[in-house]
């Protein structure tokens, strides 16, 4: 078989035909290796652009092929275009065909005894893995063939067991790519994990805890770990998992299930760390945070902090103990929690050293015991102190979040930069808010885009024939409905209609609440197609 890199080094004319007869075996090249294709080879290759011979010119220009395509299989026969082009092309164009490889069948691919198993006829079986069946393990020739483009592979998953056995002849020691910087390891068992542990690792996305030990030890150099969250894990698998993490210097972002506070105690001193998200997975962990004073760094350059608990303890502690000076993104969703402690998280919030950084705010509650039918839950004045904010999003699915019309502008007046403003909750009393508060609102602040609040649609306190304040901004509109909603749907789709001209269409929980409303409002928008909107509203 003639191979690529025997290409001549320039061209003979402007429409030389090329037969390529080895491409990577990604799911398109294979089909490239079985039929000739044209190249239209420009007459100016013949005197080449001495600045195409720089490498780092080359791998600049042939980067570009994956922005001017949306298909995967034309991005790749384009760039097997250019590596057939000339020698000069080869290299940069197949160290781009090889960057991001899924699981080892296009290396094996490259096996002369696999490859009509894996590309058999018009058939591509490379992803799926019923062809390694019964297949015999690599002999040392073949290894060379399956190891040829392999220090080219910058991007790696590993998902299947079933072709790990082929590589039982290479030296546990080996490490078969020396050049990966990401790979993600879907696999239960460290058995060949150290083949695939270069130093050059800096990502690595693995299923549960069991894994992390030798990845720690081999890559000292981890900038992103993710570490997936069992459905059990023991008291055991916390100390493994903080230990493991005590020993990383240079993490960037980490995932990773519940931490000891010497975990925590690490991490605050780690001044590169920038995102941080602790998830506990579907079942509680057999520990807790302990309470007591911690002496503690602040994280000085956090940006993004994530916790997805079932109960409200760990994340009121580390909110309670630690700081975040320069934290801009805060998610938090939790499934088990009282009155009692929801007043304690978001005081803690309220104190986390955050109030004058912190841009963007989701807390989720779940709880159906959170508060009694009835009350309601008091969470907004907890978080006027964010002055920064640009969107906040609050969801309580069983209970009642207090808002009025005096708190919503007191809200919107406290952030001046607010841009998505989301507040859900269980919706089973008529909203004390109304029409009138919310225009208030709009009018302090025009630049809101995204609005979803439950509003009193059964009182309409406006005038909808007076003459309106546009508010064009207001790209999106959540309300939520009212008991005595069919009374109005005309009335609400002629106040959405003239108030906001942008808006097209009403969304509600359900999805299909304000139907009769929606038509209405297409109705308006098609007798009125030139309708022209001349601007926000005045901030006056």
């Amino acid at each position: 078989m003639r191979r690529l890199e025997h290409c001549s080094e320039s061209c003979e004319s402007n429409t030389t035909n090329r037969r390529v007869e080895e491409y990577p075996p990604h799911d398109i090249m294979h089909k490239l290796c079985s039929q000739p294709f044209k190249l239209q080879v420009c007459s100016e290759l013949m005197q080449m652009h001495q600045a195409l011979l720089i490498p780092e010119i080359l791998w600049e220009i042939f980067a570009q092929v994956n922005q001017l395509y949306i298909s995967t299989s034309l991005i790749r026969k384009t760039t097997a275009a250019l590596a057939a082009t000339c020698k000069a092309f080869y290299e940069p164009a197949m160290d781009l065909l090889w960057a991001e490889i899924y699981d080892l069948t296009p290396l094996l691919g490259c096996v002369t005894r696999l490859h009509p198993l894996i590309y058999h006829g018009d058939s591509d079986r490379s992803y799926c893995f019923d062809w390694a069946e019964n297949v015999e393990p690599l002999s040392a020739h073949e290894a060379r063939q399956f190891l040829r483009h392999s220090p080219r592979v910058r991007t790696l998953t590993i998902s299947s067991h079933c072709v790990l056995k082929l590589l039982c002849v290479i030296p546990t020691g080996t490490c078969i790519f020396p050049k990966l910087k990401s790979l993600t390891w879907k696999l239960s068992t460290v058995k060949y994990l150290n083949l695939f542990l270069p130093h050059t690792l800096r990502q690595c996305y693995i299923m549960s805890v069991n894994e992390l030990q030798p990845i720690v030890t081999c890559c000292t150099a981890l900038e992103l770990l993710d570490i997936g969250t069992p459905d059990r894990s023991t008291a055991n698998e916390l100390s493994l998992l903080s230990n493991s993490v005590c020993l990383c210097r240079n993490l960037v972002t980490l995932s990773c299930p519940p931490l000891d506070w010497a975990a925590w105690k690490h991490l605050s001193n780690l001044h590169a760390l920038r995102s941080l998200t602790i998830d506990e997975g579907r079942i509680p962990p057999p520990w807790s945070l302990e309470q007591g004073v911690i002496d503690f760094s602040p994280f000085l350059n956090l940006i993004a902090l994530s916790f997805r608990l079932h109960s409200a303890a760990c994340s009121i502690r580390i909110l309670h103990y630690l700081q975040f000076p320069s934290l801009k993104k805060l998610f938090i969703s939790l499934d088990v929690l009282s009155s009692a402690e929801a007043e304690q998280l978001f005081r803690a919030l309220s104190n986390c050293k955050a109030c004058q950084t912190l841009e963007e705010l989701t807390i989720i509650l779940k709880d159906e015991n959170l508060a009694p039918r009835g009350n309601s839950l008091t969470v907004i004045p907890h978080l006027l102190c964010f002055t920064q904010l640009r969107s906040l999003s609050l969801f309580c699915h069983d209970t009642f979040i207090h808002l009025d019309d005096d708190l919503l502008v007191e809200a919107i007046s406290s952030w001046p930069h607010i841009h998505s403003l989301k507040i859900e909750d269980s919706g089973f009393r008529t909203s004390p808010v109304t029409f009138r508060a919310l225009f208030t609102a709009l009018r302090l602040r025009p630049q809101l885009y995204s609005l979803r609040v439950a509003i009193n649609t059964a009182d309409l306190d406006i005038d909808i024939d007076a003459e309106p304040i546009l508010h064009s901004s207001l790209k999106t509109l959540w309300l939520e409905p009212s008991e005595l909603l069919t009374a109005h749907p005309e009335a609400v789709a002629r106040t959405v209609f003239t108030w906001f001209p942008c808006i097209n269409y009403i969304f509600g929980s359900s999805g299909d609440e304000w139907n009769e409303a929606n038509r209405h409002l297409e109705s308006l928008k098609a007798a009125t197609p030139h309708v022209r909107v001349t601007g926000a509203a005045s901030s006056t």
